[in-house]
């Protein structure tokens, strides 16, 4: 499977072009969502994988969550692996809290896409998410506030389970920006949470399936 996610990052050819289609989330699905949400879920694994991005940045091998990183010309980022423990619903509902998360720092969602890309030994989806800064503070300060750039939220899956999140930002380097914040900052303002307690990790399998 590792073998697998390797060549899903180096974004090999398809068997046969598709094409993106606009992303939809059912009300049902939307109400389960804010319900996830509103019980707070998410506390799981925001902090776990907060810290696995911290030791794989410090070449630790740490236990429970993994992440790697991303760090190439004009991105940076990081790859959220999925694990069992936490459920195909509850990794979905992980990948929109991103987009929410993000959405509070001053961004918009400028597009939310999804894809299916046929192979010759299986099937790849990926749901995005492509999200922009609002340029509130333009006129006050002559340049605008790019915050950290574009940010992308990419949620992969192969033959219909799920494989990981891919988290980055792209930040803009046209002087009439100012300058980005790093990525470690945008980390830190979705993900650095406190720890679930008891009553929110009993939770985690009544959204695992969906």
């Amino acid at each position: 499977m590792l073998q697998l996610f390797k060549r899903l990052f180096s974004s090999g050819a398809a068997t046969q072009p598709t094409e993106w289609k606009p992303l939809h989330r059912t009300p049902a699905q939307e109400r389960l969502h804010a319900r996830w949400i509103a019980q707070q879920v998410y506390l799981n694994w925001a902090g776990p994988y907060f810290k696995a991005y911290h030791f794989c940045k410090a070449g630790i091998q740490g236990h429970g969550l993994r992440v790697q990183l991303l760090n190439e010309p004009g991105r940076q980022g990081a790859v959220l692996l999925y694990d069992p423990s936490i459920g195909p619903g509850n990794f979905r509902h992980f990948f929109d809290l991103l987009r929410d998360r993000v959405l509070a720092l001053g961004y918009n969602v400028s597009t939310s896409d999804q894809r299916t890309l046929h192979h010759e030994q299986y099937t790849e989806t990926i749901e995005k998410h492509f999200l922009k800064p609002r340029p509130n503070d333009c006129t006050a300060t002559g340049r605008c506030n790019q915050r950290y750039g574009n940010v992308v939220v990419d949620l992969v899956q192969v033959n219909g389970q799920p494989g990981f999140i891919r988290f980055f930002s792209n930040p803009f380097q046209d002087s009439i920006f100012t300058a980005p914040h790093s990525f470690d900052e945008l980390m830190a303002a979705v993900l650095d949470l406190p720890p679930a307690p008891k009553e929110v990790q009993a939770r985690i399998k009544q959204y695992a399936k969906g």
